[in-house]
């Protein structure tokens, strides 16, 4: 990996992370904060979309699936701070 596909992948990662603080608690999390939302909710999102077996395809579609595995993770993050 190249500084070049790192920084996309942060980038890619803070957004995400940003969108799913902004859809589950209505605000982020901080840069360092979104991006490690971003990145654990992408690699979740890639499970639970393979265990339905949904594909998606090209950045789009990356960034739908790793915002849905983020919101599942805050969600139940959320539940678990509650217990």
């Amino acid at each position: 990996m190249d500084i070049i596909n790192l920084i996309i992948f942060l980038a890619i990662g803070a957004l995400v992370g940003w969108l799913a603080g902004n859809i589950v608690k209505g605000r982020g999390f901080g840069v360092l904060g979104n991006i490690i939302v971003g990145i654990v909710g992408a690699v979740s999102g890639g499970f639970v979309f393979g265990l339905l077996g949904i594909t998606t395809g090209g950045l789009l579609g990356s960034i739908i699936m790793a915002t849905i595995g983020a919101v599942i993770l805050l969600y139940i993050i959320s539940i678990v701070k509650k217990a």
